[in-house]
């Protein structure tokens, strides 16, 4: 005999699940912005909800000024300009499948963790993919920093056979600066991106432990983005996340023991987003837990090969 279907005893997503994913959703994004040193220093556009793989930005050329000669007609400058692509093709994803037992036992503060983590972790990539980018300026190419320097001097080029890596020195961060000058890179919107080792040298140097370096620019910023003060008028960041030449997994051959620092203007590279981070939840009733997954979609690209300078530190 049929029978009438109700639908009142429906299990729905606020009689079943224990995740809400606005509220997780918040929490990964607050921890993601918190965890960005470097994309919060370089050039950043929006892609969010438009189709396509790669985004071309315009690179036109500075032109020059041209006499104007009484009774001549003005010199036409010829347009030489061109694009730089930016693939989108960096997609990376955070997963944890929460069982039931754990979700119904467990401390709030489980979830305060995994999307603090995911955020993290996320944050950290997207961080590292910037910084790589350091690889191929001043005509280096890969991970083996043929453009670098050495921190001692700024002057000698870095050496991945040698592995001739020497500790920062403010003759070195001088001759950086000088070498973004010479190239009309503008003096505002400077960062310098240095390991913990660069920091543990600079604060073993009276200069930079005076007000100059540590005073308001840097006070209250650390824990929150890095920030330890301005050199020069170039504000300082230190992070673990700071590029290692000639990576192992990145290139071939034997790590190096060493560092990079890498000062360089906020137009010198560029990140594309896609898909800002994003968080889902799945109830998976065969493993009778929950599938959590945060990800986003994104591409980095140099827009400027002589506005960074990458130099080369123990590390």
């Amino acid at each position: 005999m049929a029978t009438t279907f109700d639908g009142t005893n429906a299990v729905t997503v606020s009689n079943a699940d224990a995740f809400i994913p606005e509220i997780w959703s918040d929490e990964i994004v607050a921890a993601y912005k918190k965890n960005l040193v470097a994309a919060n220093l370089i050039k950043k556009m929006s892609h969010r909800g438009k189709k396509g793989d790669t985004v071309h930005i315009p690179s036109p050329t500075r032109g020059n000024a041209s006499l104007k000669v009484a009774a001549n007609t003005v010199t036409l400058i010829a347009n030489t300009d061109s694009d730089i692509p930016v693939s989108i093709n960096k997609h990376y994803e955070y997963s944890r499948l929460i069982e039931d037992i754990v979700a119904t036992q467990a401390l709030n503060s489980l979830r305060s963790f995994y999307t603090e983590d995911a955020g993290y972790a996320l944050g950290k990539q997207v961080d590292s993919d910037i910084i790589k980018l350091g690889r191929t300026v001043n005509g280096g190419a890969g991970a083996r920093y043929a453009g670098a320097y050495i921190g001692s001097d700024g002057t000698t080029a870095y050496d991945y056979t040698t592995d001739n890596q020497a500790a920062l020195t403010d003759a070195a961060i001088r001759r950086t600066i000088q070498r973004l000058d010479d190239v009309d890179t503008p003096m505002d919107n400077r960062f310098f991106i240095i390991p913990p080792s660069s920091r543990n040298t600079l604060m073993g140097l009276a200069r930079y432990t005076e007000q100059a370096f540590v005073g308001e620019a840097g006070q209250g910023n650390t824990i929150r983005n890095g920030e330890v003060g301005s050199l020069y008028g170039v504000s300082v960041f230190v992070s673990s996340n700071a590029d290692t030449p000639n990576d192992a997994n990145d290139g071939g051959g034997t790590a190096q023991s060493a560092r990079v620092c890498l000062m360089a203007h906020r137009d010198a590279f560029v990140l594309v987003e896609q898909m800002g981070v994003r968080s889902q939840t799945q109830y998976q009733q065969q493993f009778l837990a929950n599938l959590f997954t945060a990800d986003t979609l994104y591409g980095v690209a140099e827009l400027r090969d002589d506005g960074a300078v990458a130099l080369v530190v123990p590390a």
